[in-house]
């Protein structure tokens, strides 16, 4: 490859694609690899609608750990051990319900409503974990946004709970995206709210 090319290829990479530095990007950074997991495998048929809610659930669950470790703008080894084992509970999860005997149709509207959810999901995992590289997010405002994703996490789940996401469960889906990618970006910003 030319020169130049690599240099622009390496100038245009993100900064979300870095490796994280600290014990707080890799908290993120893990918990953005584990939704992409949850949307590859509603995209291949390895997770059902109704897995991928109960997974969502826990990915709340997660979340709502974070929040609480951020909260006072520290992390301590404690929490930590805490959220580590959240996410390794989450991520056994995952490997159990793609790799058992039930299959979903990607094909089906509801498949596509729910890995469209679980999509934006991840993009805003991204931005966030971008915004703590770029030192634009604090740690405080970490967990305001992890509590907003956590009450995403929550609705995909709710919504997929009978194996099944409507169109109006999608719209609640997305207005609720949208509230959280509002508040990502005032926290990215500096703006209050």
């Amino acid at each position: 490859m030319k020169p130049y090319l690599l240099a622009l290829l390496a100038a245009a990479a993100p900064v979300w694609a870095q490796a994280p530095a600290t014990p707080t990007e890799q908290i993120l950074q893990r918990n953005l690899n584990q939704t992409e997991r949850i949307e590859q495998g509603l995209q291949s048929g390895s997770l059902t609608v109704r897995e991928a809610g109960r997974l969502q659930r826990s990915e709340a669950q997660v979340d709502r750990i974070e929040a609480r470790a951020f909260s006072d703008g520290t992390l301590s080894a404690q929490e930590q051990a805490r959220v580590s084992a959240a996410q390794n509970q989450a991520s056994r999860a995952i490997a159990r319900e793609k790799h058992d005997a039930q299959t979903g149709d990607p094909a089906t509207a509801s498949a596509q409503r729910m890995a469209a959810g679980v999509e934006r999901s991840a993009n805003q995992q991204a931005r966030t974990l971008a915004g703590v590289q770029q030192g634009q997010v604090t740690t405080t405002e970490l967990a305001r946004i992890e509590q907003g994703q956590a009450r995403l996490a929550q609705r995909q789940a709710n919504a997929a709970a009978d194996g099944r996401v409507g169109r109006r469960d999608s719209a609640r889906i997305q207005g609720s995206a949208n509230a959280q990618s509002a508040r990502i970006h005032r926290q990215r910003q500096g703006t209050p709210g």
